[in-house]
């Protein structure tokens, strides 16, 4: 027993050395990113759309890059396929795609950061808001001539909007925020 307990106490010291190495602040991996890398990263969209990009785009300029980019895995018409979602509302409370986007902002940074699968990125800003454009008035959202760009996109009114939670009075605090950090979230919250 005796010893046992001679390996047993060198062992949890070296132990607990080693888990206290682990923590240390440097790995000599990776580095610290650039302002400049940050900002590329920094894609969100607010609600207002105010970090929309210059650009726009209508429902007729989004049908041709929907036929080229789109209907592999949409379909078409945007009806669902055995590879992709529908696009197109149906009749009824839980349908595509404006049940499932309480703003345009939110659909445009869907299909910014999303599509087309597996070639995520790869839109411009104008090919974005032309299927955005393209989507809104498949779902008798919009008209077909009306132009989406940054200052009338924010505009639109979804009409499932009122089904979802409604946006948090202070959301622009938050969004100055870093949501990842829990502290400056939560004392925003408290103002």
């Amino acid at each position: 027993m005796r010893y046992l307990l001679k390996l047993f106490v060198p062992g949890m010291a070296l132990a607990v050395c080693v888990g206290a190495l682990a923590q240390g602040p440097t790995y000599k991996l990776g580095r610290t990113p650039s302002e400049e890398e940050i900002r590329a990263w920094d894609i969100a969209i607010s609600p207002d759309g105010k970090e929309l990009p210059p650009g726009s785009g209508t429902a007729k300029e989004g049908a041709i890059i929907y036929a080229q980019k789109c209907t592999k895995c949409h379909g078409p018409t945007g009806e669902a396929t055995p590879s992709g979602s529908g696009l197109v509302r149906r009749i009824g409370p839980n349908n595509t795609p404006s049940p499932i986007w309480p703003l345009a902002t939110t659909l445009w940074d869907h299909i910014n950061r999303a599509m087309p699968r597996y070639e995520a990125g790869s839109l411009s800003a104008n090919e974005v808001y032309s299927l955005t454009a393209l989507l809104l008035y498949w779902n008798s959202v919009i008209q077909q001539s009306d132009v989406m760009d940054a200052k009338s996109l924010p505009k639109v009114q979804m009409p499932n909007r009122t089904m979802f939670v409604p946006l948090h009075p202070n959301y622009k605090q938050h969004m100055a925020c870093n949501p990842n950090l829990v502290k400056c979230f939560d004392s925003a919250s408290e103002k």
